[in-house]
């Protein structure tokens, strides 16, 4: 399972399609705009176990900023959002008052139509998401996508109830590692990133999301049975009550 990849952004991206759909129980791939969910979701249409998210990307919400109405409008028929958020690192910190107006438009519609699953991005600026959900309690499950804040602010994420999808690019470095071992296992999932996460400079591909469970065996202290069992049960719940879509 992949909890997040931009799988629409790699190449040739329909002969990758179904052999996504037979290696992976489920995948989620996120778009960067309204426009591009629209497309993709047209031409992705037929795998069941591959989910198309609304997105806007905050590292380009000035390029697009034409489509916030496009994004807001779609909520309604749209299961899962993302990637969407706020991204406070240097190059993009002159754009965050946008940033802000168009997540908390998004997060207000999906607390309106009873709450979604929506993948987060948080990048330097997990204080302010953070400030925006806890504003925004019945917008859904929140996902908080290669969350890099601290453990305070993990802390605090925690008790808001949000998820976290994890990818083995994540996991590469010792901090990765720590806040992994501070998340609630029953709130993890399996993420890549790809094709923009790599290793040994190779994208990621969405069915090597699974690369992080001989992580997880060590921190949890659990078999690769267990973790994956547990992995299943976490995806089962998250998605639970959106059965009926």
């Amino acid at each position: 399972m992949d909890l997040h990849c931009h799988l629409d952004l790699y190449p040739d991206a329909l002969k990758l399609l179904p052999e996504v759909a037979r290696r992976n129980r489920f995948t989620l791939v996120v778009t960067t705009s309204p426009r591009a969910w629209l497309a993709t979701s047209r031409v992705f249409a037929g795998q069941d176990n591959v989910k198309v998210a609304l997105g806007l990307h905050p590292e380009i919400a000035e390029r697009k900023s034409s489509e916030r109405d496009l994004l807001v409008s779609n909520v309604a028929r749209a299961p899962f959002i993302g990637e969407v958020g706020l991204d406070g690192s240097p190059r993009f910190r002159s754009s965050l008052r946008l940033q802000r107006e168009i997540f908390d438009s998004v997060i207000a519609e999906c607390e309106r139509h009873g709450g979604r699953v929506v993948s987060v991005h948080s990048r330097g600026a997990v204080t302010e998401v953070l400030d925006i959900l806890e504003k925004r309690p019945t917008a859904g499950k929140v996902i908080l996508h290669w969350f890099s804040g601290t453990a305070r602010e993990l802390q605090r994420a925690i008790d808001l109830g949000c998820w976290f999808s994890v990818g083995p690019a994540m996991l590469v470095g010792a901090k990765g590692r720590d806040l992994l071992s501070r998340m609630p296992v029953e709130r993890v999932l399996p993420e890549t990133d790809g094709p923009f996460a790599t290793i040994d400079k190779r994208s990621l591909m969405p069915w090597q999301a699974v690369d992080i469970v001989p992580v997880l065996v060590q921190l949890w202290g659990k078999s690769p049975a267990a973790v994956d069992a547990q992995l299943t049960t976490n995806l089962s719940e998250l998605l639970e009550p959106l059965m009926s879509y």
